[in-house]
C-alpha cells in the first residue's frame, strides 16, 4: 500500500520530468514538423477519466488534420490520418505529451490506459475498480495484446489484475515489456482498423 499510495507518485514525477528534460531536442523537432503536417496547432487534447472518475486534459500529438470537405464537415479518419500521423502511431511518439499528464498527477507511468468518459455509465460495478489507481501511459492490457486485445472484457480484466497486483516489481516488468514492444512496434494497430469497438454501442446492442 505504501508503494501504491506513496511512493510510486513520487517515482512517477522523478522519471517523467527527466524524461521531459532529456527528450527536449526530440519535442522541438515534432513540434514544429506537426505544425507543419497538421498546419496548426501540433496538440490533441481530450477529456478523459482519470483517479476516481475524475476528469482531465489527455495532451497527445495529433496524428490526424482537420481537413473537411465543401460543406465544412470534418473527412474521415482515413483521410485525416496522413503519413506523418501514421508514423507517430506507428511508434507511439503521439503519445510522448502524456509525460506532461504524469508530472501534474493526472496520470502514472503504469496504469489502466484512459478511456472516454461516455463509457462509465457501461461499466459493470467492478469494472469502476480500474479508476482506484491513475490511468497510465502503459498498462497491463498493452503488453498482453495492446490494440489487439478482441475484447473489452479482456481488457478490464487486466486493467482489474493489475489493480488487484499494482507494485514496484510489477511495474518495472511492465515497462519492460512496453519498451520491447515499442521497439518492435508489435500489437500496433495504425488507422481505422478497430478491433474491438466502442464500449458505448457493443454494450448497447448487447442489451437490445
Amino acid at each position: 500500500m505504501i508503494y501504491k499510495n506513496f511512493v510510486k507518485r513520487v517515482i512517477d514525477f522523478l522519471l517523467s520530468l527527466s524524461a521531459i528534460i532529456i527528450l527536449s531536442p526530440i519535442w522541438i523537432i515534432l513540434i514544429v514538423l506537426g505544425s507543419i503536417a497538421m498546419k496548426g496547432n501540433p496538440f490533441f487534447l481530450q477529456q478523459r477519466p482519470g483517479y476516481k472518475e475524475k476528469t482531465f486534459n489527455l495532451i497527445k500529438f495529433r496524428t490526424m488534420s482537420n481537413a473537411k470537405d465543401s460543406n465544412g464537415n470534418l473527412l474521415s479518419n482515413e483521410v485525416r490520418l496522413n503519413k506523418y500521423g501514421r508514423i507517430l502511431r506507428s511508434t507511439s511518439l503521439d503519445e510522448l505529451p502524456e509525460l506532461f499528464n504524469i508530472l501534474l498527477g493526472n496520470m502514472s507511468i503504469v496504469g489502466p490506459r484512459p478511456l472516454l468518459p461516455e463509457y462509465i455509465p457501461y461499466y459493470t460495478e467492478e469494472e469502476h475498480h480500474r479508476h482506484d489507481v491513475r490511468p497510465g501511459l502503459t498498462g497491463l492490457a498493452q503488453v498482453n495484446g495492446r490494440n489487439a486485445i478482441s475484447s473489452w472484457e479482456e481488457r478490464f480484466a487486466y486493467d482489474l489484475e493489475y489493480v488487484n497486483n499494482c507494485s514496484f516489481l510489477l511495474d518495472i516488468q511492465i515497462i519492460i515489456k512496453t519498451a520491447l514492444k515499442v521497439v518492435k512496434r508489435s500489437d500496433i494497430l495504425v488507422g481505422s482498423t478497430v478491433v474491438v469497438g466502442r464500449l458505448d454501442d457493443i454494450r448497447n446492442n448487447n442489451n437490445k
